[in-house]
């Protein structure tokens, strides 16, 4: 108990010390206009140097990320078959599978797969 509470107090304490030296050392300057302006040859930009982000790119990103955790999840599974118990297996790697299905499925309810709307 006492190791647990000295370690808590000593990663609070060297968190806090590390926050301290981060806000003393990153002074933020005051944002002067010419650098919050884009630099394209010296020339006022002819149009937006802000282009909005498209949330569907994001969420099929999102999505994409996903799935490749799950794939790696998955992959361990096809590993274990040989040294596993087989109605277990099948349990385990059905539920998973199911839960990729019902969340594939919703997505594809709401649109969020699709690109153009």
């Amino acid at each position: 108990m006492i190791k647990t509470l000295t370690m808590m107090m000593v990663s609070l304490t060297i968190s806090m010390l590390m926050l301290i030296i981060y806000m003393t050392i990153n002074k933020k300057m005051n944002m002067e206009r010419n650098k919050m302006t884009p630099f394209e040859c010296g020339f006022d930009p002819k149009s937006s140097s802000r282009i909005p982000f498209s949330t569907q790119f994001f969420l099929i990103g999102i999505l994409f990320l996903i799935f490749d955790v799950e794939l790696v999840m998955i992959l361990p599974m096809i590993i274990s078959f040989k040294k596993s118990n087989l109605m277990l297996w099948m349990l385990s790697s059905s539920s998973v599978l199911m839960i990729l299905i019902v969340g594939l499925y919703y997505e594809w309810k709401n649109g969020v797969i699709e690109w153009m709307n």
